[in-house]
């Protein structure tokens, strides 16, 4: 299915953690029920809820066993984390991870900016990389940030398609919040390091100042 490529990137706070633009929160807008039914447009789903989503998933780009570990928390609905992952994250990809210079993991940090969407849209990305792995879990969320601003059961289904994946299952995922314990650990333990905000960025445990990719490089170069 075609999808015009869209980043909505408006909304957002402007201040963040670390002395970085980003969102901090308070912009939740509907119902945070995980049982309201999604429209799944185009998409003729049975929805049901997932029966052993797998908590222990984590997203991993690179070298697994690379002594520079690089941390990204991030909420989907936030439009900082959407400009980081379509606008910076490619030239760290690029130039550090595929290269196998560093470990790169995704964490999920549900400020929530949109209590209706963070923690469904992370359940679907999840869901999507612990079943097609995390190649599809990038892709899914590429498509998903680029759709931000219009969620929906169907543009989930979409990113999931997008991403080689089976949509109807990552609706489920959304619908259901299916890991949405995995999502409340990952804020947990970004609480533990002091992120308030999204997207923060750690190399080696030590925050980075922006999430412009300069910024992350610069940190990357000096814990090498």
């Amino acid at each position: 299915m075609e999808r015009t490529r869209r980043s909505l990137l408006a909304g957002a706070a402007s201040v963040g953690v670390v002395g970085a633009a980003g969102c901090l929160g308070g912009g939740g807008n509907g119902d945070t029920d995980g049982n309201n039914t999604l429209e799944t447009g185009e998409y003729d789903c049975d929805l049901s809820e997932p029966s052993d989503p797998d908590l222990d998933y984590r997203p991993v780009l690179g070298d697994a066993e690379s002594e520079v570990v690089v941390r990204a928390f991030e909420d989907f609905t936030c439009g900082h984390c959407a400009t980081y992952k379509l606008e910076h994250f490619p030239t760290i990809r690029e130039e550090y991870i595929d290269p196998g210079t560093v470990r790169y993991e995704h964490w999920d940090f549900p400020i929530p900016v949109n209590e209706t969407w963070a923690v469904p849209v992370a359940s679907a990305a999840r869901g999507v990389g612990a079943r097609q792995g995390t190649e599809a879990f990038f892709e899914f969320a590429t498509a998903a940030y680029e759709s931000q601003g219009s969620y929906s059961g169907e543009a989930i289904g979409a990113a999931a398609e997008a991403a080689g994946a089976d949509p109807c299952a990552a609706i489920a995922d959304a619908q259901f919040a299916a890991y949405e314990e995995a999502s409340m650990s990952d804020r947990s333990e970004g609480e533990s390091m002091g992120v308030s905000g999204t997207p923060t960025i750690f190399v080696d445990g030590e925050p980075v100042d922006t999430y412009e990719a300069e910024t992350i490089a610069a940190a990357i170069d000096e814990a090498l």
